[in-house]
């Protein structure tokens, strides 16, 4: 096992913890579980997972909480247990810097498969690591790292994924569905997804994130990314 990837679970509910813990265990993943937000940031400051799987609603310290302090240090893969299936509750979450979200209750396949996606495009090389330069920006596929104006940004993991895809289809629309089955590998899921990453990405890449130059909603069609800014 000292090779298996490793998963930290935050869940309150005793019977949810200890079903999905023991479900991933026997799928091959060395398992870390906590039954508080407290008790995992402890955890976590010393040493953090391959995959962080975290419930919305803890004690002590939330998961939004827990999530966005997580993402202010690391681009490791955060996937969130929520209850709460409004759009507007999945896209909170998403905004603390989730990359990933499964709505109680859940079937543990699922959450096995989406724990495997996020393993595998994080392992996968995207590229040759080859620098290139598109528009203002400069993409380090090597490295994951991106400069956009001579500035390096800080991105997280999909949000790297993200305008990776984009600049390797400059001044094209990408519809919503293509985005989640080229960037996160879903066959289907829900388009607000992809709809927070964008929005966090603007905020990263372009000067006034109100009135962008170089990603651009496609009203009825999804997103473009121009390398001639636009704006």
């Amino acid at each position: 096992m000292d090779d298996a990837a490793r998963v930290t679970l935050v869940e309150d509910d005793p019977t949810v913890r200890t079903v999905v813990g023991d479900y991933l265990r026997a799928a091959g993943y060395a398992v870390d579980q906590y039954a508080d937000g407290v008790t995992a940031q402890r955890a976590l400051n010393k040493g953090l997972p391959d995959v962080l799987i975290v419930d919305r609603m803890l004690p002590g310290l939330s998961g939004d909480e827990l999530c966005r302090e997580v993402r202010e240090r690391s681009d490791i893969p955060i996937i969130m247990l929520t209850a709460l299936d409004a759009v507007d509750e999945r896209i909170r979450g998403l905004e603390t810097g989730a990359d990933d979200y499964i709505t109680k209750p859940f079937a543990l396949r699922e959450l096995q498969l989406r724990v495997q996606a996020q393993l595998r495009r994080r392992a996968a090389p995207t590229a040759a690591p080859i620098e290139f330069a598109v528009g203002p920006f400069r993409i380090d596929p090597g490295h994951r790292r991106v400069w956009a104006r001579g500035r390096e940004v800080a991105l997280t993991a999909r949000e790297y994924e993200l305008l990776f895809y984009l600049s390797r289809h400059p001044d094209r629309a990408l519809s919503r569905d293509e985005l989640l089955r080229e960037v996160w590998g879903w066959g289907f899921g829900d388009a607000s997804t992809v709809t927070v990453h964008v929005r966090r990405l603007r905020e990263k890449i372009e000067d006034d994130p109100r009135f962008p130059c170089h990603l651009h909603t496609e009203w009825g069609a999804g997103y473009r990314f121009t390398v001639e800014p636009r704006c």
